[in-house]
């Protein structure tokens, strides 16, 4: 069984494959002040429920690929790896690590570990030309270019942050719950708030996704749209140019990355 970590600035997902089918995932708040030992505690717990592993830490763990944006979770994962998964081949997805997806970026290592292995998955799983967009703290749009490379992308606001900032600045607004409102044109402020995140993002992605096909292939009808990311579900029914929805690209990703690297070490 091999588990696969993606540390998020909010949230951080995990899943457990059995070969290539996922069949157990979790998803957990972030906090950069969880210590090594919390984490792994945090681990058993969550996986000592599973029928398929055992109530030791690592009983079942054959292998572990991780990617994530915080740099602190990163560093207490890589001692949870050495601490209490010794002996299990462990793949963290950083500078040397082999992804099969060139980038072509000004500095390629400005570029978010999650947002590189979205592309290898697309690559994977659609081809390119293609564009990933993944709703999370920020919504990103990253491009793969039809020889498979990554090309580059554009970061927004995510859905969360505007709703947060939403009450926080306005005076007579305030935190709601996010959920598709009755009709474009609310009949309150909650609804009226809740149609301006939903269709509003779904025009800012109808419009920047258009705007990147154009630049990315010679026909925009050639590139394939991903979505993934814990809020995709809130666009995706609104968005005219989502083809696909995986909710699990980056695990799958941190899949791909594993095999392409477990053979080196």
């Amino acid at each position: 069984m091999l588990l696969t970590i993606d540390v998020g600035n909010t949230h951080t997902v995990l899943g457990l494959f059995d070969g290539e089918d996922i069949v157990e995932h979790w998803r957990i708040s972030t906090d950069a002040r969880r210590t090594a030992d919390e984490l792994a505690v945090l681990l058993q717990g969550l996986m000592g429920m599973h029928p398929l592993l055992g109530e030791e830490l690592g009983d079942g763990i054959d292998g572990i690929a991780i990617c994530s944006t915080v740099p602190s979770v990163l560093h207490e994962l890589r001692e949870v790896t050495r601490r209490y998964y010794g002996d299990v081949p462990a793949v963290l997805v950083e500078p040397g690590i082999k992804t099969g997806v060139p980038i072509l970026m000004d500095n390629p290592k400005e570029v978010g570990a999650d947002r590189i292995i979205n592309a290898v998955a697309a690559v994977e799983l659609y081809g390119g030309p293609a564009i990933v967009v993944d709703f999370g703290t920020a919504t990103t749009f990253d491009a793969v270019s039809a020889r498979g490379e990554y090309a580059g992308g554009v970061i927004a606001p995510g859905i969360e942050i505007s709703v947060e900032a939403l009450g926080v600045r306005g005076a007579q607004l305030r935190k709601i719950e996010l959920a598709r409102p009755r009709a474009v044109i609310g009949k309150n402020t909650v609804e009226a708030m809740q149609a301006g995140i939903v269709y509003g993002f779904a025009g800012q992605v109808d419009g920047v996704v258009g705007r990147m096909a154009r630049e990315l292939a010679e026909d925009p009808e050639d590139v394939t749209v991903i979505a993934t990311g814990g809020l995709a579900p809130m666009v995706l029914g609104e968005s005219s140019v989502i083809d696909e929805h995986e909710p699990w690209l980056t695990l799958i990703g941190l899949r791909l990355v594993y095999e392409r690297n477990v053979s080196r070490m």
